[in-house]
């Protein structure tokens, strides 16, 4: 579980209860506001290991570092088109990646949930069903009501017999940094919008799972690329000396 941002250090303590009820003992948190905190203790109730060893971490790629399968938490809609999943629809696939390496849950800050850089790390997005009156649920509940969901789903998991290894989240922070520096490089923003773009890119790959051999490969293509643009650059140059280079 990956608490971002978290203001209140009482939803620290009552996420960590929250967690060891279902089973769950790994605790991150990202930048938060007050911890280690009286109040976090108090709220932990008797899981007050799961504090004791919580990681506390700068930033969601340091946080979510060898992970390959992340769920983001949302309860608003995004301005891009989404595939979101109830929590009993996501649990199974969570667990499934869960076989043979890291995952994890992704939870925003209390006031205003993920921000949209946040979600563009996840693989998967997940809304816990409530009121259209009154959706908003508190930040311990909401994790409480998620490892319950993955608890019912492990009851009747069955694993499966696949090989496929994805590539973790460095990794594919690398592939998404080398890719919008690339298509930069190559002119290709100039009718685009960069920021939105990058978006709608980290969804395709998100879906597509690439596994390791496979960013490789894919890097390779945008390394090969840059060089051929280079020489193209170059050569109309030397065949345009009167023009300037930008």
């Amino acid at each position: 579980m990956v608490l971002s941002h978290t203001t209140h250090p009482g939803n620290i303590g009552a996420a960590a209860r929250a967690m060891k009820t279902m089973g769950l003992r790994q605790l991150y948190l990202i930048n938060p506001r007050h911890f280690p905190d009286a109040q976090a203790d108090a709220m932990a109730a008797g899981a007050d290991d799961l504090l004791r060893n919580a990681v506390v971490c700068s930033s969601v790629d340091e946080a979510l570092h060898g992970v390959v399968f992340t769920v983001a938490m949302t309860a608003r809609r995004r301005d891009i088109s989404i595939e979101v999943k109830t929590p009993r629809e996501a649990m199974p696939e969570l667990l499934q990646q869960a076989e043979r390496q890291p995952v994890a849950m992704l939870f925003g800050t209390e006031m205003s949930g993920l921000t949209n850089e946040e979600t563009g790390k996840a693989q998967a997005l997940v809304n816990i069903p409530a009121d259209t009156d009154f959706s908003s649920l508190n930040l311990a509940a909401a994790v409480q009501v998620m490892a319950y969901e993955l608890n019912v789903a492990a009851q009747s998991y069955t694993p499966s017999a696949q090989e496929i290894l994805p590539a973790p989240h460095e990794q594919l922070e690398g592939l998404y940094a080398h890719l919008e520096r690339t298509l930069s490089e190559i002119g290709f923003f100039t009718t685009q919008n960069p920021a939105r773009l990058m978006q709608r890119l980290r969804r395709l790959y998100a879906r597509a799972r690439p596994e390791q051999e496979e960013i490789n490969i894919l890097r390779g293509i945008l390394s090969v690329t840059t060089e051929y643009n280079a020489r193209l650059k170059s050569r109309y140059l030397e065949e345009h000396p009167d023009v300037q280079q930008n």
